[in-house]
């Protein structure tokens, strides 16, 4: 059947039919459509011609040839584990993990074999380099800036390789048990050392505040005294300024009225039932009496 039509068509038609299947194929071969994701890198007799983006693009068929598809994304390496030592000869052993993307495929094609290895190395080499820089506790309390001053290098490594560093991360810091025993005992001796300086701290506080509140009773019963003295100064005077005044016969008054006050409160006492007078109280009274006559 083919053979019939091909004889029906003749030479002119099978030409025909070839250089039409001749530009359909140029055609499927000329245009490449890229992913969002990739990125394609051609080359022309060997050698890098272009980089294509993504969607629709052109390229001369049989002599263009896409060689490598690389994607874009965002990669992480897989989570690394290198001993280390520290500025105080400390072991340790590093969990890191590193996040990076490909910005410029012609430059990681051609310039890097392994661009996962190459990238581990790296970070394996300026992770123990930086480590050899600091004390323990400093890496236990600046683990940010070990980070970044990690990622900073890498980045500076990977440059010609057209890589970017996204993100390095030192996921954690692990001792051996020797370390962490002393580290223990450290860190307990601490706490005893803080509770000892608490607790003299506490007694030193209550030391002081019994000598406040003694000094200020002293000072309240001090205060009291010289009160009561100027109240008792006060009256002298006045008695002093009345016996001026009144002369002698005041001042037998006030003994009279202060001995008359003094029974009364004798008198005045629960469970009293017996009355000491003195033998001249009836001579107090008369005289107290003969007084007020006076004055009246």
């Amino acid at each position: 059947m083919l053979e019939d039509i091909l004889s029906g068509l003749g030479g002119g038609g099978v030409l025909t039919i070839a250089i039409a299947l001749f530009i359909i194929l140029c055609i499927y071969l000329g245009i490449r459509i890229v992913p969002q994701s990739e990125k394609y890198v051609v080359e022309r007799f060997g050698r890098l011609k272009s980089v294509l983006g993504p969607g629709i693009n052109l390229i001369v068929p049989f002599l263009d040839r896409v060689a490598h598809k690389v994607s874009v994304l965002e990669r992480q390496l897989p989570n690394a584990e290198q001993d280390a030592i520290t500025k105080d000869n400390v072991l340790v052993k590093i969990d890191t993990s590193v996040f990076y993307r490909i910005l410029e495929p012609e430059k990681t094609v051609y310039r890097i074999r392994d661009v996962d290895g190459a990238i581990a190395t790296t970070v394996a080499g300026i992770v123990r380099a930086e480590m050899g820089k600091m004390d323990l506790d400093e890496v236990q309390s600046n683990r940010s800036a070990l980070i970044a001053s990690i990622k900073a290098q890498v980045e500076s490594a990977v440059d010609d390789w057209g890589i970017e560093v996204t993100r390095a991360e030192i996921l954690d810091v692990n001792l051996d048990q020797a370390t962490r025993d002393a580290m223990l005992q450290q860190l307990n001796a601490e706490r005893e050392r803080r509770a000892a300086v608490t607790r003299a701290e506490g007694e030193r506080r209550a030391v002081e505040l019994a000598s406040d509140a003694e000094l200020y009773a002293a000072k309240q019963e001090a205060e009291a005294r010289r009160i009561t003295a100027d109240a008792e100064a006060y009256a002298t005077g006045v008695v002093a300024e009345a016996i001026a005044k009144g002369g002698l016969e005041a001042v037998q008054y006030n003994i009279a009225l202060e001995q008359v006050k003094g029974i009364a409160q004798m008198a005045s006492g629960a469970g009293n039932s017996t009355i000491v007078v003195p033998a001249d109280a009836a001579d107090a009274f008369g005289k107290a009496f003969q007084m007020l006559k006076g004055r009246g």
